[in-house]
């Protein structure tokens, strides 16, 4: 089984994402975040993206109580975001740029885009789970993304430009 679960980490870990980090406010009204890789899209009708969290993450009781969050796809100048909310930090937020939106949601400064979106559905998914957004505004920029690829990030590669 071990060799199985190292297979598998390695597979998925040479497959690039790119990399968001998700916010939302938790019961007290502070801001929480973290950084994901597991995002994508799942229906333009509803418009409805995805993404996991671990059970064992420490904001993992925040976030599945929250009725909202953001999906700030981080643009290749924030890798500097990618580690601060991937970090054991405790008050990330002071430690970036980031406003309250209109919709009532942390977002971080200069992101590729922003989804600002309603909780639809959260799906028990082994030692994860799945939670389902329903996108009710979204903000975007011209900029390339942050790409995460074995198990390091950074800009797209220079083959990929026009």
């Amino acid at each position: 089984m071990a060799d199985r679960i190292t297979s598998f980490k390695e597979v998925m870990g040479n497959y690039p994402t790119g990399v968001t980090v998700i916010t939302a406010f938790d019961e007290q009204n502070n801001p929480i975040g973290l950084t994901v890789n597991s995002f994508a899209s799942v229906s333009l009708d509803p418009m409805l993206i995805l993404w996991s969290i671990d059970k064992r993450s420490a904001s993992y009781d925040s976030i599945l109580k929250a009725d909202q969050f953001a999906v700030n796809i981080l643009a290749e100048d924030q890798s500097d975001l990618c580690v601060l909310f991937s970090s054991k930090v405790a008050n990330r937020f002071s430690q970036c740029e980031w406003t309250k939106s209109e919709l009532n949601l942390p977002l971080l400064s200069n992101s590729l885009a922003v989804l600002q979106c309603n909780t639809f559905k959260q799906v028990d998914a082994g030692d994860h789970t799945i939670l389902i957004g329903e996108v009710v505004d979204i903000q975007k920029a011209v900029k390339d993304p942050l790409l995460y690829h074995r198990r390091k990030f950074g800009p797209i590669p220079e083959v990929f430009h026009n």
